[in-house]
C-alpha cells in the first residue's frame, strides 16, 4: 500500500470528489480524517461503509470558515496522532448566478468557504508541517479558476485565488520539505453537476475532446499520485483533470 501509516486530512469528505478521495487514500493504507459541515448521517454512513472494509476513516464536524473550529480540530488530531502527513483542501460550494443578479451574500459565501476556508485550514496545518520538516498539501481547485466560466464569477474567483495561493505558498515552504500542488477538475459527474440542464450539457460536451464528463475516482487517482513519494519532485503545479476541455 502506497500510504501505509500516513495520516491524511481531507476537508469536505462526505460526497462527490471528497468522498472518492477519502476512499482512495484509505484504500492505500492512510488513516483518513475528513471534515463535514452539516450531514452527520452521511459522515457516519461513510465511516461505517469503509470501516466494513477495514479502512481507517473518521469524520469531524468542522466549518472551514471558522478559524477557531479549524484550529481546535488540528489540536485534536495532533493530540491523538502526533503528526499529519497529507492535507487535501477539498471543501467548497457553488452559488452560480450572473454577476448583475448576484447578491453580496452569494459572493461572500463562496469566497469565505472556498478561499478563506483554504487559508484557515492551511495556516493551521502548514505550521505543523514546517515544524515536522515534511508535509504534503493538495488543493482541489477547478478549471473554472483557470479559464473562467460565465455565471461563476464568485466560484472562478475563489478557485483562481486558490491556485495563486498555492503557488505562493509552495515557494514559501519548499525549504521545509513541504510540497503544495493543485488539482483542477473540469466537468465531473457529482451531485454538483447533476443539476446541470440537458441543453447546457449538449452545449458543453462537444467542447470536451474526450467527449464525456470525468468521474470522482479519476480525480482521486491524481490526488493519490500527488500524495505519494512518486511525486516527491513536484511542487507548485496545477494538474487539470478535464478531458482536454481547457486546452
Amino acid at each position: 500500500m502506497k500510504l501505509k501509516d500516513k495520516i491524511a486530512v481531507v476537508t469536505g469528505g462526505t460526497r462527490g470528489i471528497g468522498k472518492a478521495i477519502v476512499q482512495t487514500l484509505a484504500q492505500q493504507g492512510a488513516q483518513v480524517l475528513f471534515t463535514y459541515v452539516n450531514n452527520d448521517a452521511k459522515a457516519r454512513e461513510l465511516e461505517s461503509s469503509l470501516g466494513k472494509e477495514n479502512l481507517k476513516v473518521s469524520g469531524f464536524k468542522v466549518d472551514v470558515k471558522d478559524f477557531n473550529q479549524v484550529n481546535a480540530f488540528k489540536e485534536q488530531i495532533l493530540d491523538k496522532y502526533g503528526a499529519v502527513d497529507i492535507l487535501v483542501n477539498n471543501a467548497g460550494i457553488i452559488r452560480d448566478k450572473a454577476l448583475a443578479l448576484m447578491s453580496s451574500e452569494e459572493w461572500s459565501d463562496v469566497i469565505d468557504t472556498n478561499l478563506t476556508g483554504v487559508f484557515n485550514v492551511t495556516k493551521c496545518f502548514a505550521v505543523t508541517f514546517m515544524k515536522q520538516r515534511q508535509g504534503n498539501i493538495i488543493n482541489i481547485s477547478s478549471l473554472s479558476g483557470i479559464i473562467g466560466i460565465p455565471r461563476q464569477t464568485n466560484y472562478s474567483a475563489s478557485k483562481g485565488g486558490m491556485i495563486a495561493f498555492s503557488k505562493a505558498l509552495a515557494k514559501e515552504v519548499a525549504a521545509f520539505n513541504v510540497r503544495v500542488n493543485v488539482v483542477a477538475p473540469g466537468f465531473i459527474t457529482t451531485d454538483m453537476t447533476s443539476v446541470l440542464k440537458e441543453d447546457y450539457i449538449k452545449h458543453v460536451m462537444p467542447q470536451i475532446p474526450l467527449a464525456r464528463f470525468g468521474t470522482a475516482e479519476e480525480v482521486a487517482s491524481v490526488v493519490l499520485f500527488l500524495a505519494t513519494e512518486q511525486s516527491d519532485y513536484i511542487t507548485g503545479q496545477v494538474i487539470r483533470v478535464d478531458g482536454g476541455l481547457g486546452m
